[in-house]
């Protein structure tokens, strides 16, 4: 169980690296030109689809696999808790410190539902790394944007933003010790992060890109993206 633990433990790390990568990358991109709301909307719902098809085809299963309605309700229940309490501060709040404090616990527990992911299996941490990191990418644009509003610095903001992405393989390695619990709470741990998900989906992504243009096509790219994640899995076996 040891070897398990620390495999999966070793891999999801590595996999963090790359939405890691993204955020700070979405940020030193925007420092120098911020991409259109056009295209940036698209890239939500691209995103959007990605991380509903990687929460239904991977997350979901595995939840209903365990089969422990107390476990889904109890996990279900906290992480519907914890997303709308974020919301909440976020609302009533407002400041650069505030920002970053909420944008930071985001990202923790994006790390978070990435490492039960990978408790899950391989393939749906994976897949739901290719997901976060298209989501993580466009929050490092639209930070940059709106930390530019206070900071004048873009070395300083690509560094704030920098160490924020940190606590993405944070996020991961505190899910690490789930895999050595029972059953019903590892399906506990996962029906918090399909809510987290959900919420990710349904009250960030979605809701953010419809502040912008919109249009057929750019409507199109959220099934664009739950189909070509479905048949990446398909590919993949």
């Amino acid at each position: 169980m040891t070897v398990v633990i620390v495999g999966r433990g070793t891999l999801a790390l590595g996999y963090t690296v790359i939405p890691t990568i993204a955020v700070i990358l979405g940020a030193a991109v925007a420092s120098i030109r911020r991409p259109g709301d056009a295209f940036i909307s698209a890239m939500q719902h691209l995103a959007a689809g990605v991380v509903f098809a990687a929460a239904a085809t991977e997350i979901l299963p595995q939840v209903m696999h365990q089969a422990d309605p107390v476990a889904t309700f109890v996990g279900a229940a906290l992480g519907v808790a914890l997303m709308l309490a974020l919301k909440s501060v976020e609302a009533r709040f407002r400041g650069p410190a505030v920002l970053l404090g909420a944008i930071g616990v985001d990202i923790f527990v994006d790390g978070l539902v990435l490492g039960l992911a990978f408790v899950a299996g391989a393939k749906a941490g994976i897949l739901l790394t290719f997901a976060l990191t298209l989501e993580v990418l466009f929050l490092g644009v639209v930070l940059t944007t709106e930390l530019g509003e206070t900071i004048a610095s873009r070395l300083r903001i690509i560094l704030v933003i920098a160490g924020l992405a940190l606590f993405m393989p944070l996020g991961a390695l505190a899910a690490l010790p789930v895999a050595t619990f029972s059953a019903p709470v590892i399906a506990g741990f996962l029906s918090f992060g399909l809510m987290a998900l959900l919420y990710l989906v349904t009250e960030e992504l979605l809701v953010e890109a419809h502040t912008k243009p919109d249009s057929p096509l750019i409507s199109a790219m959220f099934f664009a993206g739950f189909l070509g994640l479905l048949l990446i899995e398909e590919a993949l076996g």
